[in-house]
């Protein structure tokens, strides 16, 4: 079986990539999905696709409901979500993300540094897990997968 894996949150580090790198590298059968990390791709598809606004509330309007198109048929599609809460901006869109997860009843990770538990209390309480590091998420995905622990170090 692949397990189908989507990740949202923050698009300012490299942490998709460093969990996608931590599960290849122990071979792990993972399909990774998430939103469209080009954050003007992302601002500006409605208008590109469905014509200008002039109005930013239309223009922003459209390209949340497209975005939304490739969101909740991810999220469906997902056996395991992982939401990662960044320190520089308030990721709405994570926590909505996270919400929507667990109305789903997906298994749902929440990663976030210890500045953002009290903020992401009700958030957390929704989660199976709540991580600090990628590294973590990768062996969490070993365990859950092949029921194999990470090494000692």
């Amino acid at each position: 079986m692949t397990w189908q894996v989507y990740l949202s949150g923050e698009i300012h580090s490299d942490w998709r990539d460093e969990i996608e790198s931590a599960v290849k590298a122990r071979g792990l059968d993972v399909a990774f999905s998430g939103p469209v990390t080009d954050h003007d791709a992302s601002d500006d598809c409605g208008v590109v696709i469905m014509g200008g606004e002039q109005n930013k509330f239309w223009h922003d309007h459209k390209g949340a409901k497209l975005n939304a198109i490739r969101t909740r048929t991810l999220l469906e599609k997902a056996d395991i979500v992982i939401v990662r809460f960044g320190d520089k901006y308030r990721q709405w869109n994570a926590a909505f993300d996270a919400g929507m997860a667990a109305a789903l009843g997906k298994s749902l990770i929440v990663m976030h540094g210890p500045d953002h538990a009290h903020a992401l209390k009700e958030v957390d309480g929704a989660a199976l897990a709540v991580i600090e590091r990628p590294d973590q998420a990768a062996d969490i995905l070993a365990y859950v997968i092949e029921g194999v622990l990470p090494k000692a170090s």
